[in-house]
């Protein structure tokens, strides 16, 4: 995995790093979301379809739409910089609640 050491810094003070197959940094892979490359290049790398993935993000336009762009399943984290999005499929409070969604849509 190439990241900016920022970012890098980032994932192992927030010790999710063993959650996740890959992660895609906006700087590494010269490509910024809402744009739909991003979100196919992790698809790709993942092996799977854009309707068998879903994205979880807390910005509505850079990760809400950018992964509806593409076809994804989204989920919005509610934060208090922004209105709940209408375009996310699920909108939740907390990560926790992730997988028992995800066990409700066969995902």
């Amino acid at each position: 995995m190439l990241c900016s050491q920022f970012q890098a810094l980032e994932i192992d003070g927030l010790g999710i790093h063993d959650y996740f197959d890959i992660m895609l940094i906006s700087e590494v892979e010269q490509v910024r979301k809402p744009q739909p490359e991003i979100f196919q290049r992790a698809l790709d790398r993942l092996g799977v379809a854009a309707t068998d993935s879903v994205f979880v993000g807390d910005n509505p336009t850079a990760d809400i739409l950018g992964a509806n762009s593409i076809e994804m399943w989204t989920m919005w984290k509610r934060n208090s910089h922004w209105l709940e999005p209408k375009e996310a499929d699920v909108v939740i409070d907390e990560l926790s609640e992730i997988p028992s969604i995800l066990s409700q849509f066969n995902l």
